[in-house]
């Protein structure tokens, strides 16, 4: 399979078969995502990082991957510190960007944002979250967090929990998760709901999901618990947030009710849906799920940019 120069604009460009061989080429890369082994097969080449929406995970491991691969980073964190603030369009700034690099990695507050930025530039984009869009390579690192964890990703039971409505990263991994083959229970309140396109998507692949609002009946017997926060920034009405924030905690009194194997994972931040003593519990995946960043970006620089195969 010939991944060199595409974009990754979404989970729903590739192929079951390419992102199995997206996940197992991750899986080579996890001993040079961690430094014990150094490669240099992206010498010379650079990736432009434009976050236009705040970020911390996202871009610092495809920063951090770049640099693992020999690679070099430009861009910016903060788009008032750049012509973006004097006015710019975002095709210019794309424009810009593509003739200073090798490769785009893009967020952005509007959704559709990415795939645009595709038109314009010549260089591969990747989408590192449009608005309440498409996130694909955090679906891809949730994937290859639930394989290394559970050895498939194929017939777990996966509860998605919380702000299902606004949540870019459930909708890029209830597809993914439905085109594995996984079953999938949707947990949130009435008004957070996964989009009805979603569940239909989801259907077209032969699973139907469980919609509910009762979270201690739908962990019972649960192998990956995925928790995503109440996004402030989607809301626009301020009063309808407050009456959702909180509804929803994951504790180790919940915990009781789910299996020892139970897998806690959540794209982060968190604010109030998990309580820090889980942290400690053996179930907690958060934080590898975040490292596991590294090693998925490094696989997609690698393949999009060329490089030879490690």
């Amino acid at each position: 399979m010939d991944f060199k120069g595409r974009d990754v604009i979404s989970v729903k460009d590739f192929s079951k078969k390419e992102i199995n061989e997206i996940l197992i080429y991750a899986k080579k890369m996890v001993p040079y995502a961690k430094g014990e082994k150094q490669t240099n097969i992206l010498k010379e080449k650079i990736l432009s990082s434009l976050f236009f929406e705040p970020s911390t995970r996202t871009r610092l491991s495809f920063e951090c991957a770049m640099h693992r691969l020999g690679g070099n980073v430009i861009g910016f964190a903060d788009p008032n510190a750049t012509s973006q603030k004097k006015g710019e369009s975002l095709a210019d700034s794309i424009r810009m960007a593509d003739a200073y690099s090798d490769a785009i990695v893009i967020r952005h507050p509007q959704e559709g944002a990415a795939r645009l930025s595709g038109e314009f530039a010549d260089s591969p984009v990747l989408n590192a979250g449009d608005g309440a869009g498409q996130h694909p390579t955090q679906c891809l690192l949730d994937l290859f967090t639930i394989l290394t964890e559970k050895k498939k990703i194929n017939g777990n039971k996966i509860v998605l929990l919380g702000d299902l409505k606004y949540g870019r990263t459930v909708h890029s991994l209830a597809y993914a998760l439905s085109l594995f083959g996984a079953e999938l229970i949707f947990v949130s309140p009435q008004s957070l709901k996964m989009p009805k396109e979603v569940i239909s998507e989801c259907k077209d692949f032969g699973v139907e999901p469980t919609n509910t609002t009762n979270l201690d009946n739908a962990i019972k017997d649960a192998d990956v618990l995925y928790v995503t926060r109440i996004q402030k920034e989607r809301f626009p009405d301020a009063e309808e947030y407050n009456k959702v924030i909180g509804t929803y905690k994951v504790d180790t009194e919940l915990l009781k009710h789910a299996h020892n194997d139970l897998i806690i994972m959540h794209p982060l931040p968190r604010v109030v849906e998990i309580d820090p003593h889980v942290d400690k519990t053996p179930n907690a995946l958060y934080f590898k799920q975040a490292f596991n960043g590294v090693p998925v970006r490094m696989a997609l620089l690698s393949l999009i940019l060329g490089g030879k195969k490690l």
